[in-house]
């Protein structure tokens, strides 16, 4: 493994234009085309996303178009559902638990570029972590920023943008999203 992946995946700063680096993307790059095609019987998409993907649990929906850096350092929990759109840049690991539900255009994103502009403009980066927990609802075009850790049974409201943790069980809202309440807890599913 050469210097600059090693260091992406410590969460290190490291260079992006690297061989190795370029190889994986375009890996990725080609599972994913070949996934959004409009054309691939379901069991063929399937199998796509689960040669595309670190790991992906039962029952797992992801409606293409949908785009990733690598796609190795995702993980998607059973019964989870991805709309229309979405793009999870995982220059660090994106962690999505069980039953999640992601509205059309969502965005993970893990890259975290320096403020000093002399270190921008010589490429540096590095992968800060994504987490969501057990059934969060992110709605429709919501961004979550690099390092951010979204607790269990949260709800972000459509367009909001994450850029710091949100504890479980709460509805956040806006830009930056802040939580506006405490969400009640919800009662065991009858087994009538």
């Amino acid at each position: 493994m050469g210097e600059n992946k090693r260091r992406m995946l410590a969460g290190d700063w490291y260079l992006p234009d690297d061989p190795e680096l370029g190889a994986d993307a375009r890996r990725a790059a080609g599972l994913c085309a070949a996934y959004n095609a409009p054309d691939p019987p379901p069991e063929r998409r399937d199998a796509l996303l689960r040669e595309l993907l670190g790991s992906v649990g039962e029952g797992v929906r992801v409606r293409p178009p949908f785009h990733c850096d690598f796609g190795r350092l995702i993980t998607i929990g059973a019964g989870t559902f991805v709309n229309f759109g979405a793009v999870f840049l995982d220059t660090a690991p994106i962690t999505l638990g069980a039953d999640v539900q992601l509205g059309p255009y969502v965005q993970l994103l893990t890259p975290a570029h320096p403020l000093e502009a002399g270190r921008r403009r010589a490429g540096w980066e590095r992968g800060l972590p994504v987490t969501l927990g057990d059934n969060v609802w992110l709605g429709g075009g919501v961004i979550v920023c690099p390092g951010v850790t979204i607790g269990e049974n949260t709800v972000v409201g459509a367009g909001s943008v994450v850029v710091g943790d949100l504890p479980p069980g709460v509805l956040a809202v806006g830009n930056p999203a802040r939580v506006v309440r405490t969400l009640e807890p919800s009662p065991p599913p009858s087994s009538a």
